[in-house]
């Protein structure tokens, strides 16, 4: 009789890789069972936008402002699936370092849960009164001219409650957020950061379909209501149809004429509705090869998370907002797995320090924004995070 496959469960192979002080990247893609994740044996930071057709399975981590935090790639030598509970190593790993790799994974305890910090805990943040200050003056300022729309952005810092535990609050993600990119990213010095994004930046499937989304209006979603009974306010629809005219922008700045366009519908995302409409190109029936590397330069960061035109808006940004946003609203994702390339943009995030966690949210400034009901808007979308925190205690 043959030996039997060992398995492992995720929790295992989470530990396995944050003991041995390894980069780990954990993700489900909307609407599937499989959870995947892979650890890279050297983390590799990228120092530009990377080549998505040529780059070897991975996974990509990359900041708001590219110039200001290292975009990182965990390069998939180790990979686990969920379905299986079983390792695949990459022809690059050695038989020493398989081994190495088991023994940690047959030590790793369950009641040893700890993750990768960042290399200071002296992270800015965005308090109430410098977030309505900056509304404030983003309204003047867009309707001065200057620009259409900003989105800025704030933090809330949230104690761990007892018995805190960084898989179980993953696992309550995958339960809670089914339609949601769901993602865990544990990387040395870079830290830990736990979301559950419904924001496609860019999607290449194994049948060569490009997708991309255009994701805008916000409002809280009522239990039991169908989506189809929602009446969108005249700003959150000019909002939507901003983010709709940029990407068919790029589009145009590449000469792309052949696509599909689809909405804009209602989608539930956690606790909140948004408008959406989806983009998709046949890349077998057009000849672009290099359709996804393209679009991600020119879509990030979106005007779904940055503002129109895109310079003015960065830069009011970086002025006013009080804060650096390092990964929260930059893009995260597989490249080149089996089941393709998938890359999110990273909202509805929170950022794991020693003791407490760092959520994250922002909402689209127009020239009929209000800052109160724009501060509530981002208390809805913390709801997402803040709600995995509060089922421990």
């Amino acid at each position: 009789m043959g030996t039997a496959t060992p398995t492992y469960t995720l929790a295992q192979f989470i530990q396995a890789a944050i003991a041995q002080q390894k980069a780990v990247a954990v993700w489900r893609l909307p609407l599937q069972q499989q959870v995947q994740a892979c650890v890279a044996l050297e983390h590799q930071v990228v120092g530009n936008q990377p080549e998505l057709e040529s780059s070897p399975f991975g996974f990509l981590f990359s900041p708001f402002v590219i110039e200001e935090q290292p975009t990182i790639f965990v390069k998939a030598d180790i990979v686990f699936n969920s379905e299986s509970g079983q390792l695949r190593f990459s022809e690059a790993v050695t038989k020493a370092q398989q081994q190495e790799f088991i023994l940690a994974l047959n030590n790793a305890e369950p009641a040893n849960q700890n993750w990768h910090l960042h290399a200071t805990e002296t992270i800015t943040q965005q308090t109430e009164a410098g977030f309505k200050s900056a509304v404030a003056e983003a309204i003047q300022t867009i309707n001065s001219g200057q620009m259409e729309k900003v989105v800025l952005s704030r933090t809330a810092t949230k104690p761990f409650p007892a018995g805190f535990d960084l898989v179980s609050a993953y696992t309550s993600m995958l339960e809670a957020y089914p339609n949601a990119f769901v993602s865990l990213v544990s990387v040395p010095e870079v830290g830990t950061w736990l979301g559950a994004s419904p924001e496609i930046l860019v999607s290449i499937d194994p049948q060569h379909i490009f997708r991309t989304v255009a994701l805008a209006g916000t409002q809280p979603a009522i239990p039991g209501e169908p989506v189809g009974n929602a009446i969108w306010r005249q700003k959150e629809i000019e909002e939507q149809g901003m983010v709709e005219r940029y990407i068919l922008s790029c589009f145009k700045k590449l000469r792309l004429r052949e696509y599909t366009e689809v909405g804009p519908r209602t989608i539930v995302a956690g606790n909140l509705m948004h408008l959406r409409t989806d983009f998709s190109v046949d890349l077998k029936e057009v000849d672009f090869p290099t359709l996804g590397t393209n679009m991600l330069e020119l879509l990030h960061p979106t005007s779904a998370v940055c503002g129109l035109p895109k310079e003015p808006a960065l830069n009011f940004i970086l002025a006013h907002e009080g804060y650096d946003r390092s990964y929260y609203s930059g893009y995260l994702g597989p490249v080149n797995a089996p089941e393709g390339t998938h890359l999110y943009v990273n909202l509805r995030c929170m950022q794991l320090l020693q003791t407490e966690a760092i959520l994250y949210a922002g909402a689209g400034i127009t020239g009929e924004s209000d800052a109160e009901k724009e501060w509530q808007e981002t208390q809805h979308k913390m709801q997402t995070m803040g709600k995995i925190l509060s089922d421990f205690t």
